[in-house]
Formats: structure tokens, C-alpha cells, sequence
């Protein structure tokens, strides 16, 4: 049994995977995302998600190196017609259009997009279907953010 465990304890050590976050807070990765500062982004969507970045991105530096741009599209279709010409459902996208651009050069180092969508229930009173929106749009947000922050770490982890 112990012939089998080395060498397949070795096979995974060559395999060329390695921690994201190796070296914690003062790893690269770790540094780089903290040397992010997120540019203003317009409304209420805007608002939540630069919030929700710059909680992810760390507490920043005094002199960031990147800039994170972003542009947002949320849209609340209906969908879901009931026979009483009402719609019963609801679909809320969010769409983020981002880019990392190093302050340095001024060159864009990431151009890329993220997004997500949630379904939204219409019922009959008009207060519990606006706080339903209001609730999905800050969970896209959040998830959005999450895809934007992991997407940069990898860049910044390949360009290290």
C-alpha cells in the first residue's frame, strides 16, 4: 500500500496546479486585486456594484496601479402572460461590461464581460413584487462582482 501512495503523491505534486491565493494577503494575486480602484459607475446598480467590488478588491492602495472600469445594462423583462392579460413573471438581467487598464501605460490589460440573470415571481401585491426586484438585482450584483473579481485575479495572476 505505501509503494502505491508515493508515487501517486508525486504525480499530483507535478501536475502544475497551485493555490490562487498562494502567500495569503501578500501574495501576488492578493496585492494586485488590492492595487485596484473602481472608477464610478452611474445609479443605483452602479452604486451597488462598485460597493460590491471594492469590498471584494480589498481596501485599495493610495496609489492603485489599475482602474477598473465598468459600464452596467439591467434589464426587467416580463414574461409569463396569464390569461387575464397580466404578466406572472419576471426576468431581471444584469450584464457588466468591464475593463482593466493599467495607469502606468494607460493600456487595457482586460476587456471582457460578465453577467447573470434571476427569475422574479409577479404576485398580487405590487409592494412585495418591487421589494422581489429590488432583492434580485442585489443578488446579481453580487454575483456579477464575484465574476469580475475572479476574472481580474486570473489576469493578474498570468501577467505576474
Amino acid at each position: 500500500m505505501r509503494f502505491l501512495v508515493l508515487p501517486l503523491a508525486l504525480m499530483l505534486s507535478a501536475c502544475g496546479l497551485s493555490p490562487m491565493y498562494a502567500g495569503g494577503g501578500d501574495g501576488q494575486v492578493a496585492t494586485g486585486l488590492s492595487s485596484v480602484s473602481v472608477s464610478a459607475i452611474p445609479g443605483q446598480q452602479g452604486w451597488l456594484m462598485r460597493d460590491a467590488l471594492t469590498e471584494r478588491l480589498g481596501s485599495g492602495s493610495a496609489s492603485p496601479r489599475y482602474r477598473l472600469d465598468v459600464r452596467l445594462d439591467d434589464q426587467l423583462d416580463g414574461l409569463g402572460l396569464l390569461s387575464d392579460d397580466t404578466i406572472g413573471r419576471e426576468r431581471r438581467t444584469l450584464r457588466a461590461r468591464y475593463r482593466l487598464v493599467d495607469l502606468s501605460t494607460g493600456n487595457t490589460v482586460l476587456d471582457a464581460t460578465a453577467g447573470a440573470d434571476a427569475g422574479i415571481d409577479v404576485v398580487s401585491s405590487e409592494y412585495a413584487t418591487i421589494a422581489a426586484e429590488q432583492t434580485a438585482l442585489e443578488n446579481l450584483t453580487l454575483e456579477v462582482a464575484d465574476r469580475i473579481v475572479t476574472s481580474v485575479a486570473l489576469k493578474l495572476r498570468s501577467a505576474g
